[in-house]
């Protein structure tokens, strides 16, 4: 039932399909995919964020190719005007993350697994916000996606802040879904917010705590004058799948209870 050779543009589709016990479906995938470690190893690598090997992508006769947002959208309309059935998805919360797992489970006729899973994260999801509700003090946090221009999270990650015990400072732009809408064109926004923490995750490279507590005026932040400078790195926190709802908000929650932990919470 459902399509029987799919390309995932993204990771998020092949991470999903490997946990519900479909990847046999799976005939190419993102070059920028790490989860699971075997699908790099096993699967032709045909596509970037923004480019892919359409002629390669071709070769493999995929009846369908998943993708996600505005990013891919050249992508898109290019295998739809070779022949090629595409699904664009567009969540940008966790909600739309768990029912994203839902609609593609539905597809490859995997409905009842893909509930399951999905109602396995989200109980994961509530143990990491009931143990949250015993701190005694909420940290406020950054989170920067991007350093030049500097971009703040998005809804997913603001949300997975909250559940881990924090309170994101740019609630606000985070309810934005497009990057270019989360730009800060002034730093000194940050410096008025004054975190206490400071998450890094610069999709693509290496996060430099270093270089970010050496801005101009950043020292009178709290999280820069204590040291709260931390990397989420981008494969657990960035993609809006499976590894943001596990190992994503598992690392904040942990960065978010040291944080408590040394100031007696």
């Amino acid at each position: 039932m459902g399509p029987r050779r799919i390309v995932c543009l993204t990771e998020e589709p092949t991470e999903t399909l490997y946990a519900l016990g479909e990847q046999d479906r799976i005939v190419g995938i993102s070059g920028f995919t790490v989860r699971p470690a075997v699908a790099r190893k096993d699967k032709p690598k045909v596509s970037a964020f923004t480019s892919a090997k359409i002629e390669e992508i071709l070769k493999l006769r995929p009846d369908f190719a998943i993708g996600f947002s505005d990013i891919q959208a050249d992508i898109a309309a290019e295998l739809v005007r070779r022949g090629v059935e595409v699904w664009i998805s567009n969540h940008r919360s966790v909600e739309g993350i768990l029912d994203y797992i839902r609609r593609l489970g539905a597809l490859v006729g995997a409905s009842e697994r893909a509930g399951a899973y999905a109602d396995e994260l989200r109980r994961g999801l509530d143990a990491i916000a009931a143990e949250a509700a015993t701190l005694a003090r909420r940290p406020r946090v950054y989170f920067e996606e991007w350093d030049d221009p500097l971009i703040t999270g998005i809804e997913w990650v603001a949300e997975l802040v909250r559940i881990a015990g924090g309170d994101d400072v740019f609630p606000e732009r985070a309810a934005e879904p497009l990057a270019r809408q989360r730009i800060l064109a002034d730093a000194g926004e940050v410096i008025a917010r004054a975190p206490d923490i400071i998450l890094g995750s610069w999709c693509g490279k290496k996060f430099r705590p270093e270089k970010v507590a050496a801005r101009e005026g950043w020292e009178a932040i709290p999280a820069v004058r204590e040291g709260e400078l931390h990397e989420i790195k981008s494969p657990v926190i960035l993609q809006p799948g499976p590894a943001a709802l596990t190992d994503g908000v598992r690392e904040i929650a942990a960065v978010i209870r040291a944080w408590a932990g040394r100031r007696g919470g």
